[in-house]
């Protein structure tokens, strides 16, 4: 009999072939228009991060950081508090790998409500400034600590205010003091005071200290919010196209089956017939390999 290859080569399988292909390129092209459909009709998230609001008015200490908080430019007065600052690693600016120089702003005004009398300031991490090594930066805070350089007093920090980072352990043979996230848990276990309430972020200054590099920190990208039903809708007519050369490859299977040596159209029934425990013999037939009239036919009443 034929292979499957050459009835796929046949005008007749050809043809329906171009026709599964026509209706195939339908439904792609129909799943297309729905994803741009999608993006078209996808909604751009803005919002004013770059008009610098009260940190109080966004977020909370020691609550979450929100979508609308995250990213945000905020202001905020309060004062560095000696012996805090310390050095971030592995930090890129501006294509370049160097350190933060990190300080503990014991905060004075944030904006929000005013606490109680009793209670204690609040805290924030404030990113001062970048230097490319570790040893320039450790040697700026080195002189902050020792009040060499720092601002004394109250100060008002302008910045970008952005979420704790995951603390990440030090790989085998690193310094264990090694800090190259930038979080707020692992910084209230080193300052020694008692920092109050933390916010569960920090500040990247927009003015660096003397002798450190400003941070760059740009705004945050636009998010974009899909339609999800046009892209159900797309994934739907992808299937319909793949499901048009399937039903094309199973007609050519089935011609194939069809013309092979020995086939026939009642098999499968004659097949079904065995296994239901129909006996293939006629009343009155006899079974050729034993040469003996059927039981139950006409012979066996004649005796």
């Amino acid at each position: 009999g034929p292979t499957v290859g050459q009835v796929a080569r046949r005008p007749r399988s050809l043809a329906l072939l171009a026709l599964a292909l026509v209706i195939a390129a339908g439904f792609a092209a129909l799943g297309q228009w729905q994803l741009a459909r999608a993006v078209e009709s996808g909604v751009v998230i803005e919002r004013d991060t770059e008009t610098a609001l009260p940190l109080g008015t966004l977020a909370q200490p020691q609550g979450y950081v929100t979508d609308t908080s995250a990213g945000h430019m905020v202001t905020v007065q309060g004062s560095l508090v000696p012996g805090d600052f310390v050095v971030v690693s592995d930090r890129l600016n501006a294509g370049r790998t160097g350190a933060w120089v990190v300080g503990h702003l014991s905060i004075t005004d944030d904006g929000s409500a005013d606490p109680a009398p009793d209670a204690l300031p609040a805290s924030v991490p404030v990113a001062l400034g970048w230097t490319a090594t570790d040893d320039e930066a450790a040697a700026v805070a080195t002189q902050l600590d020792a009040g060499d350089g720092s601002p004394t007093g109250v100060q008002e920090i302008v910045g970008r205010f952005l979420p704790s980072e995951q603390p990440e352990p030090p790989g085998e043979g690193q310094d264990p003091q090694r800090m190259t996230r930038l979080s707020t848990a692992a910084l209230v276990n080193l300052w020694p005071g008692d920092a109050g309430d933390v916010y569960n972020g920090f500040i990247v200054a927009s003015t660096p200290i003397a002798g450190l590099t400003a941070i760059d920190s740009p705004p945050p990208s636009e998010a974009v919010q899909l339609n999800w039903l046009n892209i159900f809708y797309a994934a739907e007519w992808a299937v319909f196209a793949v499901f048009a050369i399937v039903i094309w490859y199973r007609t050519v299977r089935d011609t194939w089956t069809r013309e092979q040596p020995g086939y026939r159209e009642d098999e499968d029934e004659d097949e079904d017939g065995d296994e239901d425990g129909d006996d293939p013999l006629p009343d009155g037939g006899r079974d050729e390999a034993v040469g003996a009239p059927r039981r139950g036919s006409r012979a066996d009443a004649d005796r």
